[in-house]
């Protein structure tokens, strides 16, 4: 089978090794001809006049920015000479087509696609659905029926306020008039009830008259809207079911089948999946990949251009676990132990409370591949003890455990009233103007690809970090952080984000450039001893 997108490398790669296992994809350092791969497109995407997208790297351009995932994916086909694959996630310029790019797994905007068809008929839907709405006999009896129900309040009202007025009177009358006059007065009591039914029964009848031609409208207004909420439901079962992927083996697997009929909107369309399809459709090896960030960060997240991102979890994860089934993969760094030969060091100990020194890349609780961590180590040696907060695995600091229940409960409250005073030493990769100030920026989990943060003004919890400069030196600066609030990568998206510092820490991984470690580190700790109720502080300096 002919492969019309297989390219050849141009730069000489004769002096680089095949690497023995494919990528894997959910953290990875890009392989040497990955890196050549993604140069060759990025080279492209700076010279084209193929489409018009605004990736925001140019001031000029006003129309709305749109930064996007680009993918290479290293190839070798049935003559084992070696190429690779262009793609990119998403839409580009509004299209699912583009020259030197692999087509999308499942194209739903070409015109004779099934999607199309019934897309075609749901706008039918929207427009029959949108002229009973506007039709004037409608909006008219609508109008109509508002009227009525307020002119019958209105006179009813009245007719309720005449009986009380006349009741009221007629009281006073009954004091000194005779019996027969007081049997009149009754009558007049009992007519005037008798004429407030009346006038419930006639408004009854008009409001159920104006009511009947108000549904005639509704009820078809309803039964379209039904129609085609079920044809909609239909259709999008159909997609996911002919949405299906490829593997090494030619089997086919649907988004359906993937993810058990509810798939996350934008399954399948990364570039990840992309490119695997595309290789194993046309019989290609897959050698190596690799996914980058062209143009502006989005608002919530941090993206750095040009640098290399893993495939996102939520959406690619499971479909990548079909898709490279009997690929043999190059180790998941999730699965190896990084706490492994590496000691806690006791920085103080008492008979109510343990403060411990975390080293960098150490678990503070069990995880889900991994049980190795402060936790499980410290119940080894103490069955009772509980930790009272937590550090990032990067994060390298002063963690504070209390011995036994009570006590563990006393310190959090502590933490919960955020009486706790904390401070932690950062280096920021590029240098900050200002000396000191306050980060707000609300943050929640990213729910495609955990476990990222992103600010979300909408539905973040609130987050607040005060700063300030230590040193600045060597094109980076040494910073101080006062967390006021304990989210997950409070420090880490504040600093990285551009309504943030806009700087990310040195060795963050996840919103900066990754190095030996996480340049961040819980360096001093404040609080009160839960027995002698003395205000002790404890300090545990690093030199970055």
């Amino acid at each position: 089978m002919s492969c019309q997108l297989f390219q050849e490398f141009t730069t000489d790669i004769s002096g680089i090794s095949l690497p023995e296992k494919f990528t894997f994809p959910f953290y990875y350092e890009p392989h040497p001809l990955s890196v050549i791969a993604a140069h060759e497109l990025q080279n492209y995407l700076e010279t084209q006049n193929d489409f018009q997208h605004n990736f925001g790297l140019n001031e000029n351009q006003e129309r709305l920015v749109i930064g996007k995932m680009f993918g290479v994916l290293v190839v070798q086909n049935q003559n084992n000479e070696l190429g690779f694959l262009w793609a990119f996630s998403g839409k580009l310029a509004e299209r699912n087509q583009h020259p030197f790019f692999v087509p999308t797994v499942f194209d739903m905007l070409t015109a004779d696609s099934f999607f199309k068809k019934e897309e075609t008929l749901l706008n039918q839907y929207n427009r029959e659905i949108e002229l009973l709405e506007n039709n004037p006999d409608y909006l008219n009896a609508i109008k109509q029926l508002e009227q009525t129900k307020l002119q019958a309040d209105k006179e009813i009202q009245t007719q309720k306020e005449a009986i009380k007025q006349g009741k009221k009177l007629r009281s006073e009358k009954r004091k000194s008039l005779p019996f027969d006059a007081v049997e009149q007065l009754n009558k007049e009591s009992q007519d005037e009830g008798i004429l407030l039914k009346k006038m419930a029964q006639y408004w009854n009848h008009h409001i159920k008259a104006v009511t009947e031609k108000v549904e005639l409208f509704t009820n078809q207004i309803n039964q379209l809207k039904k129609e085609r909420k079920d044809k909609s439901a239909a259709l999008q079962q159909q997609l996911f079911t002919e949405y299906a992927f490829l593997n090494q083996y030619q089997e086919l697997k649907s988004l359906a089948a993937i993810f058990n009929g509810n798939p996350p909107a934008g399954a399948g369309e990364c570039a990840a999946p992309k490119l695997l399809h595309y290789a194993f459709k046309h019989l290609l090896k897959p050698i190596a990949m690799a996914e980058f960030w062209w143009g502006q960060s989005p608002k919530g997240e941090m993206r750095k251009h040009q640098q290399f991102y893993p495939a996102c979890t939520g959406k690619c994860e499971p479909i990548l676990k079909h898709m490279l089934h009997g690929i043999p993969l190059e180790e998941n760094p999730f699965a190896i132990n990084p706490a492994e030969g590496k000691e806690l060091a006791i920085v103080f100990e008492d008979d109510y409370l343990l403060l411990i020194n975390k080293p960098a890349e150490f678990l503070s609780v069990p995880g889900k591949q991994i049980t190795d961590s402060v936790q499980t180590r410290i119940k080894a040696l103490y069955p009772n003890a509980m930790i009272v907060h937590r550090l990032d695995m990067s994060t390298s600091g002063l963690l504070l455990i209390g011995k036994t229940p009570d006590i563990y409960k006393k310190l959090q409250a502590q933490f919960i009233k955020r009486n706790v005073k904390k401070r932690y030493v950062a280096q920021l990769d590029g240098v900050l103007s200002e000396d000191s100030g306050s980060i707000n920026l609300p943050l929640r989990g990213d729910l495609h690809n955990r476990p990222n943060q992103i600010v979300c003004f909408e539905h973040g919890k609130p987050a607040q970090t005060h700063w300030e400069v230590i040193e600045r030196k060597d094109n980076k600066t040494l910073v101080y952080f006062y967390p006021i609030t304990g989210r997950t990568h409070q420090l880490r998206v504040h600093a990285a984000h551009s309504l943030g510092l806009n700087t990310p820490i040195v060795g963050d991984d996840l919103y900066g450039t990754k190095a030996e470690r996480l340049y961040l580190h819980a360096e001093s700790i404040a609080f009160q001893h839960p027995i002698s109720k003395e205000i002790i502080t404890f300090t545990c300096e690093i030199i970055f």
